[in-house]
């Protein structure tokens, strides 16, 4: 038991008790010197404005040339004023210099408004400085009338964005342009109309005057003496089947090669030669079909053969009848 209580002593009286170290205090910040500028001016422009109006408030300093001067913003703990914008000038001369701030600002609040002081931190040869300029104050007005509370008009709370109806004269307009557009098209038409009517119908030529053109424009070209056999047959043909089909009253157009004999054998066709006509429709088949070559000889007996057939096949028809002039009259 004793040495159980000589351990304890040993132990508590021995060991270094370690004791929390209280923190150094913090250093206060080191006040900077002042200094007073050669001259100093601030001014108000204009010195009554309304609420919520932006006036300028200058400041300007003359100091020796070695001093520089810089404006510390505003914190902006006053919410009567509000600093939009701020500019700095310096000018030197002879022996000192002038620096002019212009602050911009607006104020909220009715009434004689002071403007907060200005801080400014000044660069010397000895070290920094600091200069601290008094605000001056603004009168500020309402945007109402004087006669505004008599006539019931109050100064509100901000409001959220509302919507506003605002005249607008687009509509008007774009109907009148489709009017406008819809009355030149009316117009236009009936223009168009009596255009039409006014223009003399050109009469279709007979059928033989027709033909006999096509053939002499396609004599004209000279296909087979240009390498184009394949290009007269194709046209040559049409030719022959378009004249056949509008003489005889079918689609010659679209019938085979075995269709259109078939259908000429059966109705009436005086003078129409039909082993020619079986010798240039099996000569053109070979030369489109079955890409056969023909001689210009050849071709010109082709051609030949539409002639032959139109002069062997047309009649003329007869001429329209005409009112019998020995006929009654009516008195």
């Amino acid at each position: 038991m004793r040495q159980a209580f000589v351990l304890a002593a040993v132990l508590f009286f021995g060991v270094p008790v370690a004791r929390a170290q209280a923190p150094a205090p913090a250093q206060a910040p080191v006040a900077l010197e002042s200094v007073t500028p050669t001259a100093a001016s601030a001014r108000v422009e204009p010195e009554s404005v309304h609420i919520g109006e932006p006036f300028v408030y200058q400041v300007t300093l003359t100091h020796p040339k070695e001093q520089r001067y810089e404006l510390v913003a505003p914190k902006g703990e006053d919410s009567s004023v509000e600093l939009l914008q701020q500019t700095r000038q310096r000018q030197d001369g002879p022996n000192d210099a002038t620096t002019s701030f212009g602050l911009r600002f607006s104020a909220f609040e009715l009434g004689s408004v002071a403007l907060p002081d200005l801080t400014f931190d000044v660069a010397t040869p000895d070290g920094p400085r600091r200069f601290v300029l008094k605000g001056k104050s603004v009168e500020v007005g309402s945007t109402l009338p004087p006669d505004a509370n008599g006539q019931g008009a109050e100064l509100f709370d901000y409001q959220p964005p509302q919507e506003l109806p605002i005249r607008s004269w687009t509509l008007l307009y774009a109907l009148a342009v489709a009017l406008a557009v819809g009355l030149l098209a009316w117009m236009l038409v009936r223009w168009w109309l009596k255009r039409s009517k006014r223009e003399k119908v050109i009469p279709v030529l007979p059928l033989d005057v027709r033909v006999r053109q096509s053939l002499d424009a396609l004599k004209r070209e000279d296909l087979p003496g240009r390498g184009l056999v394949k290009d007269f047959y194709v046209r040559l043909s049409e030719i022959v089947r378009g004249y056949l089909g509008e003489r005889y009253d079918f689609e010659a157009l679209e019938c085979t090669s075995f269709e259109l004999m078939t259908h000429l054998r059966k109705i009436p066709t005086p003078g129409l030669p039909e082993d020619a006509l079986m010798r240039f429709i099996s000569e053109s088949d070979l030369v489109k079909y079955a890409r056969a070559d023909a001689a210009p000889e050849i071709c010109a007996q082709s051609l030949a053969f539409g002639y032959d057939l139109l002069a062997k096949t047309y009649v003329v028809p007869p001429p329209p009848p005409t009112p019998d002039a020995s006929g009654p009259r009516v008195q």
